[in-house]
């Protein structure tokens, strides 16, 4: 099942990749569910029981197209942001830093900073901002003290996200600021839809990516957490509970090979500069479930483009035919003709760079 944020209102997606459409479930399920995410959340073993066994080709009747400017962050108002740092053994190294043997950094970032799949981002006057693509889990399910072996019962979906990060400010005083560093207006753009856990063959082993103006910079995998998502919510659950529409950023994987050899091995190694087009793929790299039709098998990307004005007319390029075979759906956006390359230095600026 996938889940849009259109408008501030719960929408089932369903059609094949490039054609999807949405249904408004507050019709659909003649207002038992929504119209908020939240609400859906809040109800969500509810939801996902009705869902089930839903005609799909009944509700194609009352569906519209999807417009992606219109998406919003799966979960827009959630009552905790967890993030997590140095979560890929690779990144601390990169970073400097040895591996957690215990929970590792664990951060926020303020709501007010959510937003959609295909955003304009302002970078801060005299920042040095970076990306960070990470796979973000959804809490469909209150959870206190429970077993790593449960979590994932607790997780209503996945999606993808950027960590967007203003070094300067995460690193300024005393102390690192890692909150207000990451919170900036548009630095935790997530989407395009959430995708429930039973839609992956192995929702532990996701492949992530990065690209900025066509560039590969980050790839990773999620088989490679050193905290899986299982062990994270179980261990977070221990400390705080969780709640339903709970957002966590899992952490991000290294910089690639290209980017760390051009710009000498700093994380991440190229730092944003405005009108650079950022895409960002979460890929599933086995068959979809024999089970499940097709209109529910599908997994985009989160995309931002990054302006120089304080009042962004829409920059967000048209998306390119979609690629895919019977083992990867992965789509991505060409940027604009006027988008700046990005700065190939790599100055790491005093402080904490652990996540």
């Amino acid at each position: 099942m996938r889940i849009a944020n259109i408008d501030g209102q719960a929408a089932l997606v369903i059609g094949e990749t490039g054609a999807e459409r949405a249904v408004d479930i507050a019709h659909a399920s003649r207002g038992r569910f929504g119209p908020s995410l939240q609400a859906l959340y809040e109800a969500w073993d509810d939801v996902t029981e009705w869902a089930a066994v839903q005609d799909l080709s009944a509700l194609a009747d009352d569906s519209f197209p999807i417009d992606r400017t219109r998406l919003g962050a799966p979960s827009p108002a959630p009552r905790q942001v967890f993030a997590v740092g140095l979560n890929y053994h690779a990144h601390a190294a990169e970073s400097g830093f040895e591996s957690p043997t215990h929970l590792p950094p664990v951060f926020t970032k303020y709501a007010s900073s959510f937003t959609g799949p295909d955003t304009d981002v302002i970078i801060p006057t005299g920042g040095n901002v970076d990306w960070e693509v990470e796979l973000v889990a959804v809490i469909g399910r209150e959870a206190g003290n429970i077993d790593a072996a449960d979590a994932w019962s607790h997780v209503a979906g996945l999606t993808a996200g950027q960590d967007i990060s203003e070094r300067i400010t995460q690193t300024r005083g005393p102390a690192p600021q890692f909150g207000l560093g990451k919170s900036y207006a548009g630095f935790s753009p997530q989407g395009p839809w959430l995708v429930t856990p039973d839609e992956f063959a192995d929702p532990d082993d996701l492949e992530l990516g990065c690209t900025i103006d066509g560039e590969q910079v980050q790839k990773g995998r999620t088989r490679d957490l050193i905290f899986p998502v299982s062990t994270l919510i179980a261990t977070l659950s221990h400390t705080v509970t969780l709640y339903p529409g709970d957002v966590i950023f899992t952490g991000t994987p290294p910089v690639s090979v290209s980017a760390a050899t051009r710009n000498g091995s700093c994380s991440p190694a190229t730092h944003s500069t405005a009108g650079s087009t950022a895409s960002v793929s979460c890929t599933r790299d086995s068959s979809p479930n024999p089970t499940r039709s097709k209109d529910t098998t599908s997994w985009h990307y989160t995309d931002w483009a990054r302006s120089p004005s304080a009042s962004p007319t829409s920059t967000t390029p048209s998306p390119t035919t979609p690629t895919s075979d019977s083992n990867t759906t992965d789509t991505g956006y060409s940027p604009p003709a006027t988008a700046a390359n990005n700065s190939t230095s790599c100055t790491r600026p005093p402080g904490d760079w652990s996540s």
